[in-house]
């Protein structure tokens, strides 16, 4: 393998486990404003909670299938990124 080959793979994948990284806090903040909201509801008056999602609040989806899935293809990239760095660095 060339290094130069190594180098720009490594770049590339910096880059989707960053766009990863971003998507795992999107859904954990998805999931923590779900509980917000879910906490509300219970201590809002029932014509409050109609209003609300008649405006369209009070309906984030949090999924904790989606976040682990996440998880663990962004531990999987790490995993690649750490082989593809010891090569470089036995490359150089």
């Amino acid at each position: 393998m060339r290094t130069v080959d190594l180098a720009i793979y490594a770049d590339a994948l910096a880059g989707e486990a960053a766009s990863l990284a971003a998507r795992v806090e999107r859904a954990r903040a998805r999931l923590r404003q779900a509980a917000i909201e879910r906490a509300a509801r219970g201590d809002l008056a029932p014509a409050t909670v109609v209003r609300l999602e008649a405006l369209g609040l009070l309906g984030t989806r949090g999924d904790h299938v989606e976040l682990t899935e996440l998880q663990d293809a962004l531990e999987a990239v790490e995993e690649l990124q750490g082989w593809v760095e010891r090569r470089l660095t036995e490359a150089a």
